[in-house]
């Protein structure tokens, strides 16, 4: 459990990154590490980013019990 909140954890941080290159340069830095936005690649990319941030709630409710 800890290493899937590790990498949702990391991916989120990089989809975080990649929106903040985005507002600021207009550079989508997963679609031209992975050839575009409509690549398969690109399509797995965003969708575990998705994905992370799903998951990164449950890791935020427990750190908000405490």
């Amino acid at each position: 459990m800890k290493a899937i909140s590790f990498i949702a954890l990391t991916l989120v941080i990089v989809g975080a990154l990649n929106w903040g290159l985005w507002g600021f340069a207009h550079f989508d830095f997963i679609a031209w590490l992975f050839d575009g936005n409509d690549s398969v690649l690109s399509r797995i990319i965003y969708s575990l980013i998705g994905l992370s941030g799903l998951w990164s709630f449950g890791v935020y409710s427990k750190v908000c019990r405490k």
